[in-house]
Order: structure tokens, then C-alpha cells, then sequence
């Protein structure tokens, strides 16, 4: 397994639409790409963390070429929502101890 893990600086006023977009890209990057989904975490007001999970670094490389083209909107406005956005590591998952939880 493989992880990006990205900061994200929002705006003022524009952490909704930060979340809202940031949400549905995650989700059609997941559907489309091969992601293994992303966590997003705040650590200030206005600073998120995530960390999108990916198979292998070869599927995070080669992603982007099949997404619907509704994800450009959500990629502008994601952008659009932020300060900054920065990649602050990529990293080789070597053990897996999530443990994973059922929802009904």
C-alpha cells in the first residue's frame, strides 16, 4: 500500500465549500481511479490534513486519466477554497493495523 498525505490551508469563509468539494472528489477519484479512499483531518480552524491510501505508487502516478468531467469542478472549487494545497509526504505503507468496522 501506498499514502499521499497533503495540508490543505483554507480560506475564510470557504471551509463548506473546501469540505463539500473535497468530499465528492475523494469519492470519484476512489470510483474511478483506484484510490482506496482518503481521511480528512483538521488541525486548526482553518488547516486540514488527509491522507489519501492508494494499492501501489504506480496506481497513485498513472490516476487522473479516468475521471468524469464533473471532477474538474470540484478539483476548481477545492482550489479555489484554499490558500495552499501541499503534498507533505509519500510513503510505503510496510504494516496495516486499521482496523476495519462494519457500519450497518
Amino acid at each position: 500500500m501506498y499514502i499521499v498525505i497533503y495540508a490543505f490551508k483554507v480560506k475564510s469563509n470557504k471551509e463548506s465549500s473546501f469540505l463539500e468539494s473535497w468530499r465528492a472528489l475523494t469519492k470519484l477519484i476512489y470510483q474511478y481511479e483506484g484510490s482506496l479512499g482518503s481521511r480528512l483531518h483538521k488541525k486548526e480552524p482553518l488547516l486540514f490534513i488527509a491522507y489519501a491510501q492508494w494499492p501501489d505508487s504506480k496506481t497513485f502516478e498513472n490516476a487522473g486519466k479516468n475521471l468524469p468531467i464533473e471532477a474538474n469542478t470540484y478539483r476548481d472549487t477545492m482550489r479555489n477554497a484554499c490558500e495552499s494545497i501541499e503534498v507533505l509526504e509519500k510513503l510505503e505503507v510496510t504494516d496495516d493495523l486499521l482496523m476495519k468496522k462494519v457500519y450497518d
